[in-house]
């Protein structure tokens, strides 16, 4: 499957998830009526009164577990023991985690996670979190870092990855709630057992019945709930096994972290089960030691032989037998010791392969390019090591400083014509002040007007970890101003409009999570207008003669529409006319959604070409509309 199949896959994973909670629900009401009539007696009214008070709880319980979780993967990981691990940190295992992420993230075309280490579990394991790649976080143990080799922990990030860029962590994260609703009956019931009913006599003994009754009746919320993880989290788990070794070209470094949970004594069994429980689904490993019909995920052998199929039982007890008198080899050991500082990953030859030129050409077709969104490859990860190397040190280094990354990430939206610049400046300066005005001018000419096009938003993938750490009222007031930027007026670039309306989508959602968190369901046929302006802007853009320029919308409109004829009219205002087109084009069906990426590609590439600097500008509107689309470096 692609990531727009796995969408669509996502969105009917999650209306089963609803109906199987209804399912739960009506189960658990059912029980509590019998209790009810079997302990008490009554009518049909006390028992409409019961089932009602009943799918009350439960609701209000999923509601509550929800709204606790709306900051997001961040809210998951503090509430789960998560330490964040700073943009400088000089801890050589923290530093080599966070290369890690950083490659990986770039080398999918998604800004970078929030990083935290589970410091009190010894465990290897970990999982990401969040509702969209905006907000989300990756959490991994300490047993992970201490006794993960670099490839091994590059194939842990990659497998979490692929939940974070295929819906999964959407998914995951409103199942905690749906659970806890389910489980809400049970744990009233634990609770009053453990602390009494407060006194004696006839009302005391109802009490105490009752909640006898809510305790039995969570078992069977707990069933359920488990059932439901076990059925959620299975196929998925196997999945990001399979897209984690596509991404990481060897199957040795995930195959070795599986191996180490297998043969350790420790496992990915997390000291906390209470807590394992409610996040089972979402680890990297069995955290909590389910089997059979509860398994969140497939046996570790089955796992391991998915990769290496020639492995054997055998080997994996001669591993444990090995282990258990002295750890894993002194050869992993060394391999672990010699890699740690390394800030990048090796790469063939050990040099990293240099950038094209902006004017270079790259090969593409439509179905080429819908096929790569949220897919990466080994090319990929080998780009990102050489995109990172690329960029200037002290443009890395303002990117990790909470003073200089909102001049910075403005500094990238400036335009080239210096009275639109002027304008933009007092925008800035209306807003955040003359000393961010001045420094993102300052950075604009010296550092940034030079930047290689592949390079611009990698740096801003590195920046909004940064960024994301700003108070709110901060965050708002950057939003306003990244607005008014993009927004001067029309002689605006396309790709300077988009870069800013793509680092709107990000800051927004990373301030309300949950609100954002959707699946599109909109067609293709109530979009016609929009996909219109978009392809008409697209292809103005690009060409300066009016007849190829038409031609180019007619590719895109042909992939998209190719029954109806909307004609080719570019707007009056240029850029400005895309405000109206992100929100509709956005709510496009997943599979909607992958014609439009292939329509959009059409128009830029319908001269049989698609420069660098092109290639960029549809990997940011592709970004904008949440289809996250790797560098496409590797077909120059």
């Amino acid at each position: 499957m692609n990531f727009f199949e796995r969408q669509a896959a996502a969105r009917r994973t999650s209306t089963r998830l609803i109906v199987l909670f209804a399912l739960a629900v009506l189960g658990i009401v059912a029980a509590v009526d019998l209790a009810v009539l079997i302990a008490f007696g009554g009518g049909g009214g006390g028992l409409i009164a019961t089932s009602v008070i009943t799918a009350a709880i439960i609701g209000f319980g999923s509601l509550y577990r929800m709204a606790s979780l709306r900051g997001g993967g961040e809210s998951v990981a503090l509430q789960f023991g998560g330490t964040l691990v700073a943009e400088g940190t000089t801890e050589t295992s923290l530093r080599r985690l966070r290369n890690v992420v950083e490659e990986i993230a770039i080398a999918s075309g998604v800004p970078v996670p929030k990083i935290y280490v589970l410091e009190h579990e010894a465990a290897i394991n970990a999982f990401a979190a969040g509702y969209s790649p905006s907000d989300a976080a990756i959490a991994v143990t300490r047993g992970a870092l201490d006794q993960l080799n670099r490839d091994e922990l590059q194939g842990v990030i990659a497998h979490e990855f692929s939940h974070v860029l295929n819906g999964d962590m959407r998914l995951n994260i409103r199942l905690i709630g749906v659970l806890f609703g389910i489980l809400m009956l049970g744990l009233i019931g634990r609770k009053i057992l453990q602390h009494g009913t407060g006194g004696r006599g006839r009302g005391a003994g109802a009490v105490l019945i009752a909640a006898l009754i809510a305790l039995l009746v969570g078992y069977i919320g707990l069933f359920f709930g488990r059932m439901i993880k076990a059925g959620v989290s299975r196929s998925r788990e196997s999945l990001a096994d399979a897209s984690a070794v596509q991404f990481t070209r060897q199957t040795t470094g995930l195959a070795g972290a599986l191996k180490k949970i297998a043969a350790s004594q420790g496992g990915s069994k997390l000291s906390q089960p209470g807590d394992a429980e409610e996040v089972s689904h979402m680890l990297f490993g069995d955290g909590v030691g389910f089997s059979g019909l509860f398994a969140t995920h497939p046996p570790l052998l089955q796992r391991i032989q998915a990769l290496e199929p020639g492995f054997r039982e055998e080997e994996l007890d001669d591993l444990r037998r090995r282990w258990s008198v002295r750890g894993p080899s002194a050869e992993d050991a060394n391999l672990r010791k010699g890699k740690a500082d390394d800030s990048r990953s090796p790469l063939p030859g050990g040099i990293p392969p240099i950038l094209p030129a902006a004017a270079a050409q790259l090969n593409v077709t439509p179905p080429m390019v819908a096929a790569q969104v949220a897919r990466p490859t080994p090319d990929d990860y080998e780009r990102a090591d050489s995109i990172v190397a690329s960029l200037p040190d002290a443009l890395r280094e303002l990117a990790k400083q909470r003073d200089a990354v909102m001049p910075l990430l403005l500094g990238l939206l400036l335009d080239l014509s210096a009275p639109v610049r002027e304008k933009q400046r007092a925008e800035i300066e209306a807003r955040l002040g003359g000393e961010v005005a001045a420094s993102a001018l300052r950075l604009r000419d010296q550092q940034l007007a030079s930047l290689h096009p592949m390079l611009r938003l990698p740096l801003a993938a590195l920046a909004f970890p940064v960024l994301r750490l700003r108070p709110r009222p901060e965050l708002g007031a950057f939003m306003d101003t990244v607005h008014a930027v993009v927004n001067t007026d029309g002689q605006v670039s396309l790709f300077e409009y988009c870069l800013g309306r793509l680092l709107e989508v990000q800051v927004r959602e990373s301030l309300d999570p949950s609100q954002y968190a959707r699946f599109g369901r909109r067609k293709t046929g109530s979009v016609k207008q929009e996909f219109s302006t978009l392809l008409a802007v697209v292809a103005q853009s690009g060409h300066d003669d009016a007849g190829a320029a038409q031609r180019a919308y007619l590719a895109g409109m042909q992939r998209v529409l190719p029954r109806d004829h909307v004609p080719y009219a570019p707007p009056a205002n240029g850029v400005l006319a895309l405000d109206a087109v992100w929100e509709p084009l956005d709510a496009l069906d997943p599979l909607a959604k992958q014609v439009m990426v292939e329509a959009i590609t059409a128009a830029i590439s319908h001269d049989g070409r698609v420069v660098v600097a092109e290639a960029e500008l549809l990997r940011t509107i592709c970004g904008a509309l949440h289809c996250p689309l790797p560098p496409m470096l590797e077909r120059a």
